[in-house]
């Protein structure tokens, strides 16, 4: 009878005693403060409906992002409804596919159309070359995903927009204070949608946000995130519950309170993942641009099978048997997930290729220099040692 690969001693032993290692670790600041936010918020007998936490994050983000409004919500997939709605976007939605399937359910669900685009094969981003070929008459809008904290191609994609005369958003979910050129990302295109989600730099347990300088939308999306309510009370569209209560407001301030010392952190965790698995054949840690400024919340991993003999996703299972859990981000990606497979499916090849590449690994403030260290040494061993592990795998090791 052969052993099943996590039962075998690869790395020196159990891992039971460990501390699971997660993506996307919470980051809640200051405890007393969030609680004397919260306390003041039941004090004041305003929980919810545009409160006066909700208010102060609101301007706070708008400050970071450049922008003259900010409308926050309950989730960023509700934020994107929302400014699709708002916006008056019909038809076909061209959007990677590579993302999070939050971005094609968003348009989907209100009955829109998600159609797929490949990427940039360095970027991970929207390639506006192949934008161009799939806009049509159909077309409503497109929405540019900035990856891992990687500004899309901005300036391309306002052109594209400006040209056919469609509307242009940005899903911003992995973007928060990271900048495109000189200008924080927030206010590209026609608004720019962020995510306050646990696992988020700044996350308000669940939440979200649209960013803007049109005053008109602005004020189309407060009343559509409250039943279509406008300022009069009178409703005179149909909208829907999306408002961010005081007690995700109160964490979210209290998290944002704490941004620069997590990016800082994050920005060391990065730099040590980079240096411990520098040099290590089939293994590379995505740098960063130096001259944009990053919120270094993704570590993202690209493994080259050809050259470790050893597939990406049989080093995740090795990792999780260790206690680390690494994402992929994203695999299958939306075109090959069942809810949007074609039939034949369709072929992005860059999407495609780098969907069966990318692990994200932990980090955050809660990840010591000692587990980076810890995780380092199995991917390194791992990718030594990736023909042995694929013939374990395939069962060549007896009992």
């Amino acid at each position: 009878m052969k052993r099943a690969l996590t039962d075998l001693a690869v790395f020196g032993g159990p891992a039971a005693f460990l501390r699971p290692l997660l993506v996307g670790m919470p980051t809640v600041g200051d405890r007393a403060r969030f609680l004397a936010r919260l306390e003041w918020a039941l004090d004041n007998e305003w929980l919810t409906n545009g409160g006066p936490l909700a208010t102060e994050l609101e301007g706070r983000i708008a400050d970071i992002t450049g922008v003259r409004y900010c409308v926050a919500t309950c989730n960023a997939t509700a934020a994107l409804q929302l400014v699709l709605r708002a916006s008056g976007v019909t038809g076909q939605v061209i959007m990677p596919s590579l993302t999070f399937a939050a971005t094609p359910h968003s348009a989907s669900w209100i009955g829109l159309e998600p159609v797929f685009c490949d990427v940039d094969p360095v970027t991970g981003c929207l390639d506006p070359a192949r934008v161009a070929e799939l806009i049509t008459p159909a077309t409503g809008a497109i929405v540019g995903v900035h990856l891992w904290g990687r500004a899309a191609p901005v300036t391309e994609l306002e052109k594209l927009a400006a040209e056919h005369g469609v509307k242009l958003f940005f899903d911003a979910a992995h973007a928060f204070g990271c900048t495109s050129g000189d200008r924080p990302i927030g206010g590209f295109g026609n608004a720019e949608v962020f995510s306050f989600h646990a696992t988020k730099t700044v996350m308000s347990f669940e939440g979200g946000a649209v960013t803007t300088d049109d005053g008109e939308l602005a004020e189309q999306l407060v009343a559509l995130r409250s039943f279509g309510i406008d300022r009069n009370k009178s409703v005179t569209a149909v909208g829907m519950n999306a408002k961010m209560s005081e007690c995700s407001a109160a964490m979210g301030l209290t998290s944002l309170d704490a941004f620069g010392e997590t990016r800082e952190r994050n920005r060391e965790n990065h730099a040590l993942y980079r240096s411990e698995l520098s040099g290590v054949p089939g293994i590379e840690v995505l740098p960063f641009d130096e001259s944009e400024r990053n919120n270094h919340q993704y570590v993202i991993l690209l493994t080259d099978h050809a050259v470790t003999g050893l597939h990406r996703d049989r080093l995740q299972t090795l990792l999780q048997a260790e206690k680390v859990f690494p994402q992929l981000y994203f695999s299958p990606p939306c075109h090959l997930m069942p809810a949007y497979r074609t039939d034949p499916p369709l072929r992005l090849e860059h999407t495609e290729r780098l969907s069966e590449r990318v692990l994200a690994l932990p980090t955050g403030p809660s990840v010591s220099f000692e587990d980076i260290r810890r995780v380092s040494s199995i991917i390194r061993l791992a990718a030594e040692r990736g023909e042995q592990i694929d013939a374990m795998w395939a069962g060549a090791v007896p009992a």
